[in-house]
């Protein structure tokens, strides 16, 4: 059913939830997975020249941080007996690159979590799931958090 399965990837344990169950999935259906991360490279854009020298700082702690977060995905997947093929991507919107590495993999079904954030925090923080779903055309299974 499903060729292709896209797990994208933040670190945290509703992230690697979603790693579980894209397994899980992958194993019913021998499907391929790919699993990335998304880095913004300019999140300071707009905010102001002072803010430029911490740019690299910023790229060299966010590049860790992805590197650390595929490494562990790329641990589970291969744990399962399943080929490790993880991406670290870079786009000004993590949606965005969620969709273009979908497209690039040809990524049939897209698994990835949901923080389940609610009110306000949700409205200040947004959110990538929600965007993905209302901005794509993605099959999209959401994986909430435990607890």
């Amino acid at each position: 059913m499903f060729k292709h399965i896209l797990v994208p990837v933040d670190g945290s344990e509703t992230s690697l939830s979603a790693v579980d169950k894209a397994i899980g999935l992958a194993k019913a259906f021998d499907s391929e997975v790919t699993a990335i991360y998304v880095i913004d490279p300019y999140p300071f854009t707009g905010v102001g020249a002072d803010f430029a020298y911490g740019q690299d700082q910023y790229l060299g702690a966010a590049k860790a941080e992805a590197n650390a977060a595929v490494e562990a995905v790329a641990q589970r997947l291969t744990a399962a007996g399943l080929k490790a093929d993880t991406r670290i991507v870079e786009a000004h919107a993590v949606w965005r690159g969620i969709a273009d590495a979908a497209e690039a993999v040809g990524a049939d079904l897209v698994v990835m979590g949901s923080h389940g954030r609610r009110g306000l925090e949700k409205l200040v923080l947004g959110s990538v799931t929600q965007s993905v779903l209302t901005q794509t055309q993605l099959a999209t299974l959401v994986v909430r958090r435990n607890g």
